[in-house]
């Protein structure tokens, strides 16, 4: 055996002699007090559940599904299949519901989030406090007819009231039903102008003899200008906003 080899072995034999003390060593985790690998990951994936579904279920308590319906029904009557495009419209009606629902933010903000993050309130009072501003926005909102309709389904005979005192589990989809509802009654009546040019135009095709040219292609310019000449965006968006002040 060679001077090399002698080395390389004497150096092997070093190595492995200081690591085996520490391959025999232990790996902890720490969990926190009395805490369990299974019960830390139960409420790690509770937490992630949670932090993901929380933006839908804070649009869903605002007047965004309101918006967002009438917009989509403005752009089918007018035919523009993707003008403007969805991220558009979405953009318009979130930025107009920040716009409607600010008063009610700042008192769920000032009532609840700030004395929670000032160590002044435990969370289940300041989720109680930062709700509250919602649920009395929703009930000035909600439909009688689609609130009965609900509480008849979860209650039967014993009806419950409509106040800020109405569970959750109740009140949002009675809210959402509400909202949709008076999104398509307004959007009925958005649709019915550019319904009539429609019509004038397929008349004037059919009595000019021109069948084969399809009355919407015709009709799309003139809607157009319709909805430019009468500040259309603008007398839409406001007339909406207004309806929750």
């Amino acid at each position: 055996m060679t001077r090399i080899q002698i080395v390389c072995l004497l150096s092997a034999v070093a190595f492995f002699a200081h690591a085996a003390p520490v391959a025999a060593q232990d790996i902890a985790f720490s969990l926190g007090d009395d805490g369990s690998i299974s019960a830390r990951t139960i409420q790690l994936f509770l937490l992630l559940t949670v932090l993901s579904v929380a933006p839908g279920i804070a649009i869903m308590v605002t007047c965004f599904p309101f918006l967002v319906t009438v917009f989509s029904i403005l752009r089918q009557g007018i035919g523009l299949q993707q003008s403007p495009p969805n991220m558009l419209i979405v953009s318009l009606a979130l930025f107009l519901t920040y716009f409607v629902m600010e008063p009610v933010f700042l008192a769920a903000w000032s009532n609840g989030i700030q004395p929670l993050t000032e160590n002044q309130l435990d969370v289940e009072t300041a989720f109680l406090r930062s709700i509250e501003p919602f649920k009395s926005f929703m009930v000035s909102r909600t439909d009688a007819d689609n609130f009965s309709a609900l509480s008849d389904l979860r209650y039967g005979a014993e009806r419950a009231s409509l106040d800020e005192q109405t569970p959750l589990s109740l009140l949002v989809p009675s809210f959402m039903l509400s909202e949709i509802t008076r999104a398509f009654q307004i959007g009925f009546l958005i649709y019915l102008p550019f319904l009539i040019i429609d019509l004038v135009v397929a008349a004037i095709l059919m009595s000019m003899g021109m069948m084969m040219v399809p009355p919407s292609v015709v009709s799309l310019p003139f809607k157009l200008a319709f909805f430019v000449v009468a500040d259309g965006w603008s007398l839409i968006a406001g007339s909406l906003v207004r309806s929750y002040m």
